[in-house]
């Protein structure tokens, strides 16, 4: 099976939940990165590491298939 097949394929109810989760965490990041006010550099740097986690958990969770026939 290849990629574009597996992200296709139907999803199994856990891992929905994890993709959400792990864009939520991206989108988090991605507002603690962009603010307009300056903050602190560990702040921004917390909120690289929500991005990057983020971004994986959604993607791993996305290829994840369902093998019920």
């Amino acid at each position: 099976m290849g990629v574009i097949e597996r992200m296709k394929a139907p999803t199994p109810k856990f891992f929905k939940v994890l993709r959400n989760i792990g864009l939520g965490l991206a989108a988090t990041g991605g507002a603690l990165i962009a603010t307009p006010i300056a903050m602190p550099a560990m702040v921004v740097l917390i909120g690289q590491y929500l991005v990057v986690a983020g971004t994986v958990a959604s993607a791993v969770a996305q290829t994840v298939v369902s093998n019920e026939e």
